[in-house]
Parts: C-alpha cells; structure tokens; sequence
C-alpha cells in the first residue's frame, strides 16, 4: 500500500483520482492482509480500463447525443454506452460518455450541475447594457420553466434554480447578447433567453449554446473529440499501441474525486460488491468530516472504486466505536468476484455451517430443541436476548408436533383397519377368481350372439321397410315391384318353354 501511494506522490496525473491525499485521513487499523487480486485504476489491462472507463466528449453540432453515444459504442466494440445529460442536436460542448461498468454513475451525473454559454439575439435595441446585466440577475435563483414546444417531455411546468449567471458580451448593432450560467440539472436555456427577451421588454430567443461544465468535468478536463476517440482504436487495431486509447479514455474513479471516501480492506471487498454494508471489522481508512446520511465512495487500497453507499456514522463515531454499520451501499460499480470470497470463513460462522449439518440448527440457522445451550447461551442470547431461548424452552412450542404426530398414527390405523377388513381369505380368492373367468367367457359368447343377432334384425328390418313401401304405394316402389313382376314372368315362361 505504501508503495502505491509513492507510486502517486510522483505521478501528477493520478492527482485527479480517488488515492489523493490519502495519507492523510485516519485509520481503524493498519492490521490487514493485501490480497493479489485488482488493480490500480490506470494499470488496468486494456479491456478492463475500457470497460471502467468514461470519455469527456466535446459534440460536434447537428448529431443527437443518443447517436454520438451510439457511434462510440460502435468504435470501440462495447457492449453498452450512456451518456451524463441529452444535449440538443444544435448544441456542442461537453458530454460524458460512461462504457460498460462505469454506466451505473449514469445517474449520479445527469442530476449534477450544469454550466453553460449562450448567445441570445434580441427583437430589437437595448442601448443601456447595464439594462441587460441587471435583466440577467433577476434570472437567478428559483426560476419557474416549461419545456419548448418542441421537446422530446411533457410539457408541464417545473422549477429550476439558476445558481450563477454572468454578461460576458454584448453587441448592441447586432443585438446579440453572450452570457454564461450554472444551473441546476433539466434547465432550458432556450426558455431562459425567451424570459431575459420578455423582461428586457423587446422579446428574444437563443442563438448558440454551449455546456462548458458538466457536473466535475469541464471543458479543459482532458475533452476529446470523435476524431480522437477513431484515432485512438485504429492506432490500437494496426499498431497495438494502447497510449493513444489510454489518454482518450480515462477510469471512472474520475468522476468520484468530490466524494468523501472511505478505504475498505480486500477481504470485505466483494461482500459489498454482493450487496453487503459495510461494517466496522471491513473498514481501513476513512476521511474527515463524513456526516451521518451523506454519501460517500468506497475504494480499495488500490484506488479502486468499489460502489457508491451512505454514511450510517459520523467521522467521530467511525474513530471510537468497534462493531455496527459504516454505511450501507446505494450503486455497486464493482464486478463480482473480481476480489475472492471471504466471507463465512471464521469461527462463529463454521460452528453454525456444522451445526446445520448436524441438524442442530434448522436450514436457515435458526435454533431448534437440538441447539446446544452452549450456542443459545453465545450466540442466541446476545443477539435476540432471552426471550429467543425461553420461546424455546415453552412447552408448547412442541406441542403441535406431538399432535401432528397423533392425528398421523389414528390415520395409519384407519388404513391398516379398511385394508384388513377388504384383504380376502385365500380360500376365497381363489374361488372369485373362477367366478370371474366363467363370467368373462360368458360375456365374450353374449357378445359374439349379439353380433350375429344383430346382422339378422337389419336384414328383417329391411324387408319390413319394402313391405311398408310397398304396402304405401309410392311411385318409386311400385316401379320396382312391377319389374320385379315381369322378371318373374319372363323366368317362367322361359321354364315353360
């Protein structure tokens, strides 16, 4: 550890990331072991510094921020992009794209503030600019806003607080008007340079916009253009040089230098990337004047980020107390498992995996009537106090098996009582088993008669229906008995003959 943080002392450009200064804040314990596993965030191999890398961005005009953040994605070979705010097609400046793990500050960095430059023409003239100055500072503080008419939200009326504003220019032939502003986050300038218009009494729209600062980076933080980014990819696609990839790409421990901080040990590292908090025994280092509620950044010895969280102790308490929460986790940015599993490893934790395979404690490790007083007295106790050992201790907490276990021995008596009384004597089994023979062969004859039977009722049946028509005179059956008639006729004079 003392090595690395040499290793910044003399490296400016690590001043920017989240080992500054570190020195200086105070220690639980220095009682740690270092484990092999990560790495300082700009010695990362090359897929895993892209993978926790953000790009400060200078948009061109014209292209929306959600194709320029497509672009990217598609130069170098990412699985995902975001980016901290939507800028309007027509406006450029400073637009910071997150790759893969560093996606998940997303959020954090579109609620951050804003700093633009505009150019806003007027209607018409206003010799006085010290008019225009004053119409400016009226625009600060709370501002009511509704979206434009063209706009991709619904447009409803909102409350936006201008922090800060300031004339840069004003050009009374051309009656444009530069000024600059810091906003709050989801602030229209377009509907500010309407409102400066409306004040000033000649009316105004926007010219040109810029966004100079988005949220800690700002124009002069390192901004790349698209240029660059295409540049940096060919040269490592044809070259293998990863120095032109490395200083247009920068890790997203960035982004997290105006957080308090608080230095984990290596051996809680990945509990918290599995969502644990994070507790007194897992802290090493942490900063001054951390307040209860606020939120901090969690890093590594290494400088690594490992998640986002909020302070459940204040500085002082952190420095006093031995046990409780530190604070609990809000964002994970760290990939599992990139740290090996420590936990579940000491001895209060065997002694319970040992004794739920014995059957001592339930599945979930909750005490049974087999739990050892020894555990109630150790372990129960101190953390559900007496009143879990006395529920298990009551009498009729084992009652209801001893029921259960009643009602099942009166169910296995019915079944045995209706199996023995249907269950037949050999003698007679046998003998049903006769009768059912005798039964089955008559049954097959009665059926093999029936068939018979039935084919003679249907030509009888037959007969009856001619007899019937015969009898009803209809057309059609007496043609048919009439040539029947002379047929027969016909036979006997042939006999005859």
């Amino acid at each position: 550890m003392t090595g690395c943080l040499q290793w910044v002392k003399c490296n400016p450009i690590l001043f920017t990331l989240l080992l500054t200064a570190e020195t200086h804040n105070p220690s639980v314990g220095c009682h740690y072991t270092p484990l092999p596993s990560g790495y300082s965030p700009l010695k990362r191999p090359l897929a895993e510094y892209i993978r926790y890398g953000v790009i400060n961005l200078d948009k061109p005009a014209n292209p929306s921020s959600h194709e320029v953040v497509a672009w990217i994605k598609r130069i170098l070979r990412v699985e995902k992009t975001g980016h901290s705010g939507t800028l309007d097609p027509k406006v450029t400046g400073n637009l910071i794209v997150c790759i893969d793990r560093a996606t998940r500050l997303v959020k954090s960095q579109q609620g951050a503030g804003k700093e633009y430059v505009c150019v806003a023409r007027l209607h018409s003239d206003v010799p006085d600019v010290a008019k225009v100055a004053r119409a400016l500072e009226t625009l600060t503080g709370a501002v009511f806003q509704r979206p434009p008419l063209i706009s991709a939200v619904k447009r409803q009326l909102r409350i936006r607080t201008i922090y800060e504003s300031k004339l840069l220019e004003y050009d009374a032939e051309k009656h444009l008007v530069v000024f600059w502003i810091s906003c709050e986050a989801g602030t229209y300038v377009r509907t500010l340079c309407v409102h400066l218009g409306l004040i000033l009494g000649v009316g105004g729209h926007m010219q040109e916009l810029r966004r100079v600062r988005s949220g800690i980076m700002g124009e002069k933080d390192n901004m790349v253009t698209m240029h660059d980014v295409m540049d940096g990819q060919w040269m490592f696609d044809n070259y293998r040089d990863e120095t032109y990839l490395r200083r247009v790409i920068m890790p997203l421990e960035v982004l997290l230098t105006s957080y308090k901080r608080l230095v984990v040990k290596d051996s809680a590292v990945n509990a918290i990337c599995y969502g644990a908090k994070l507790m007194i025994p897992g802290l090493l280092r942490f900063e001054n004047d951390i307040e209860n509620g606020e939120e901090v950044v969690l890093m590594t010895t290494k400088g690594e980020a490992i998640a986002l969280g909020i302070a459940e102790m204040t500085t002082a308490v952190m420095a006093t107390c031995d046990h409780g929460v530190v604070a609990k986790i809000k964002r994970v940015v760290m990939d599992r498992d990139t740290y090996p599993r420590k936990w579940g490893l000491g001895p209060t934790a065997s002694t319970k995996k040992k004794l739920i395979s014995e059957g001592k404690l339930s599945k979930h490790g909750k005490p049974n009537e087999k739990t050892p007083a020894e555990w109630l007295r150790n372990v129960v106790l101190p953390t559900g106090g007496d009143s879990a050992v006395a529920s298990l201790a009551a009498a009729p907490v084992a009652e209801p098996t001893v029921e259960a276990a009643e009602v099942k021995v009166d169910i296995t008596s019915k079944k045995k009582k209706v199996e023995a009384e249907e269950a037949p004597v050999e003698g007679e089994t046998t003998e049903k088993k006769k009768k059912k023979k005798k039964k089955e062969a008559e049954g097959e004859v009665a059926v093999a008669s029936e068939n018979g039977d039935g084919e003679k009722s249907e030509k009888k049946k037959k007969k009856k229906k001619d007899k019937d028509a015969e009898d009803a005179g209809t057309p059609e059956t007496v043609s048919k008995s009439e040539k029947k008639k002379k047929k027969d006729k016909k036979k006997k004079d042939a006999d005859e003959e």
